[in-house]
Order: C-alpha cells, then structure tokens, then sequence
C-alpha cells in the first residue's frame, strides 16, 4: 500500500492526472485509479492466481460468487477529494474468504496513515496497536454522513444527527470509517457499494461496532446500499431511527 501511496502521490503532483466521468459529472474517475487498481490486481493474482478481485474500476465491479478468496479494492476513496482537494482520501483493502471479511486496510495517503487488521489479530494504526473505542452514545460523539441523505432526510438523517454531538461530511467512506475506529465518530450512515465499506467494516467489526443496511438487514456486497455503522449503543439508537421513515 505504501508504494501504491508513492504512486498516487506522484501522479498528483506531476501533472500527470487525467479526470473523467462515469455516470454523471460527479462521478468521477481518473487515470490513477485505474492505474491502482491495475497495480493491486497483478500483485494479487501473482500471489495467488485463484484469488477473485472485485474493485470500483476496470470492470471488476461485480462478483457473482464469494466463494474462495476474494480481495476488495478501492484504489483511491474519495476521487472527488483527491481531484479537488488534493487530500481527504484513501486507498482501501479487504480479504474476504468463503464470503466472511478477514482483514481490511486503509491507507491515508497524504498523512501516511495506514489502518489494518482483523478479528484474529487485532487492530493497528500504523504499528501501534487501536484500543477498542468507548462504546459511546449517539448524543454524545460526532456522527459522520451522506450529504444527499441528510439533506433529503432519507431513514430519519436529521434526527440522527440532531442528537449527535454534530455531523461531519467528509465525501471519503474509508476516513469515515477510520474515525470510528480511532474514536473520532459515534457512527456513519451513508450511500455505499462494497469497496466503499469492506475494509473498514472487517476494521470496526473486529473492534465490537456494528454495520448492516440502514434496515438492519445484512449487507449484499452487491451494488449500493444504503449503510449503516456505529458503536453498538448509537448503532441501536439509529436503526431504531431509521425504521420510522418508509424511505
């Protein structure tokens, strides 16, 4: 991750980027995250040539089935940051084996931040060892959203956070989901296809936080969803929320 981290950052300061679109103009894409992806894929395949891949780019969108190993990748988290802003993304990561997630990693480019782990061994930033987080109330830490889905009030989003200490819209799933684990949010509700969530959700899973769709029906790891994190207080506190809205 840390020389994919390189990579990006040098295409970013070179003058080498080239931005496109996908479905609309929001959506978009460069030539890097095309590049990353191309970059984990090969190293993966190389390492384990039964391994099934499924990313944001390059037509890796879509798994039929999870059986075997299977690798999550999201080469630059936060496109629309790292175009515009030049900071506030990430890379992400996930190993999943016969469809259950076993280590997930976020790497904050800029900061040189690299969050990793799983069940079986713990959580790190970088090389020190992650606590696991208070298991804090809703009214009581900063929640991070989906700013379409507060606006809109979709599941009951403003009350959500107007019992929040506050909102936070950072548009980087993978640095939402970071903040959890480090203790800096209550929770996340937002609009999210599987490489958006598989990493940090190996990452606050093995910490004891909770995620499910917004409904509280399992994940599909198939196209969006609308999805739903927190500590397992404010976790509660918001499918409870969520379920007295018919959006």
């Amino acid at each position: 991750m840390i020389e994919a981290g390189e990579m990006i950052k040098t295409a970013l300061f070179d003058d080498s980027l080239t931005v496109d679109t996908k479905s609309e103009r929001k959506d978009l894409v460069t030539n890097v995250d095309k590049m990353v992806q191309t970059y984990f894929a090969q190293k993966i395949l190389t390492f384990d040539p039964k391994a099934k891949i499924l990313g944001e780019e390059n037509g890796q969108d879509h798994l039929n089935k999870w059986n075997g190993r299977v690798f999550v990748i999201d080469p630059i988290d936060g496109t629309m940051n790292f175009v515009l802003e030049r900071e506030n993304f990430c890379i992400m990561l996930a190993v999943y084996e016969e469809g259950q997630g076993i280590l997930g990693f976020i790497y904050d480019v800029i900061k040189g931040q690299l969050l990793w782990g799983g069940r079986d061994i713990g959580v790190f930033l970088n090389e020190e060892r992650v606590p696991q987080p208070a298991n804090v109330s809703l009214k009581d830490g900063l929640l991070g959203m989906n700013a379409a889905m507060y606006a809109r009030n979709s599941h009951n989003a403003q009350i959500m956070g107007d019992r929040a200490m506050g909102v936070r819209m950072s548009g980087c799933a993978g640095l939402e989901l970071m903040g959890m684990v480090l203790g800096r949010r209550v929770g996340y509700v937002s609009n999210l296809a599987p490489w958006d969530y598989a990493a940090g959700g190996v990452l606050i899973e093995a910490l004891g936080m909770k995620m499910s769709h917004i409904t509280g029906r399992k994940l599909k790891l198939d196209g969006r969803e609308r999805f739903l994190a927190g500590t397992p207080s404010a976790y509660e506190e918001m499918l409870t929320l969520s379920q007295q809205n018919d959006d």
